[in-house]
């Protein structure tokens, strides 16, 4: 039995590879508790896939999915969460803005029996105003034009109970807003306040451009 899934979308990561394997080794180790790492390779191009295959020789722990094109980021880790065998599966971005020793106190919040544990961005290091101002822009928009109230300063990082991945699974919208379905399907969720790290390494694969079709697909989606 595999208590934690640690799913990360991968698309020309190769400079943040080795940290986070490192990291989130190190995280999970100290859980005592058994756990996998699934890297989902979105069509790099950059070397990763490579990267990806010879970390997954190494350690039995990391399973790799490898695309073979880049889909996108919702649809990678969409894919993610089929593959995941955990009890508690963790959503986390691979560039470390998104710091690994923060799974503890998600993990913490699910051991007291919360199924969906959402990290809240209360600080965002490294981020220029125009990226601050048009991730404010995003959320406030999507919180008063749809039905489902998503947890204001969020993204995908989260755990989410076994239960809640099935549901989510069951879910085969074509158009995929993973922050929305995770709101919409109910269960007891908490927030915990983190602070947001500079990329460890490369450049956002996250562009005003696809933020704007996000935005898109959660309005249309919800």
């Amino acid at each position: 039995m595999i208590t934690y899934s640690i799913i990360a979308p991968i698309y020309n990561e190769i400079d943040n590879l080795p940290e986070l394997h490192r990291r989130v080794c190190e995280v999970l180790d100290s859980t005592r508790e058994p756990w996998e790492l699934i890297l989902i390779d979105d069509g790099s191009t950059d070397g990763s896939t490579d990267a990806i295959r010879e970390l997954a020789k190494k350690d039995k722990k990391v399973r790799p999915v490898i695309f073979a094109r880049n889909f996108g980021h919702q649809i990678a880790v969409s894919a993610g969460l089929d593959y995941a065998r955990g009890d508690a599966v963790v959503i986390i971005d691979a560039d470390l803005q998104d710091p690994p020793e923060v799974i503890l106190d998600l993990a913490k919040k699910w051991e007291e029996g919360y199924e969906v544990v959402y990290a809240v961005r209360a600080e965002r290091e490294g981020e220029s105003w125009f990226k601050l101002f048009t991730a404010s822009l995003f959320y406030r928009l999507i919180y008063r034009i749809t039905d489902v109230k998503i947890p204001l300063d969020t993204g995908d990082f989260r755990l989410l109970d076994r239960k809640v991945v099935d549901v989510m699974n069951s879910m085969r919208e074509k158009h995929r807003f993973l922050r929305g379905m995770a709101a919409w399907v109910g269960f007891k969720q908490i927030g915990v306040e983190y602070k947001r790290a500079a990329r460890h390494a490369g450049v956002t694969k996250y562009p005003f451009k696809k933020m704007l079709k996000l935005a898109l697909n959660a309005i249309t989606g919800f």
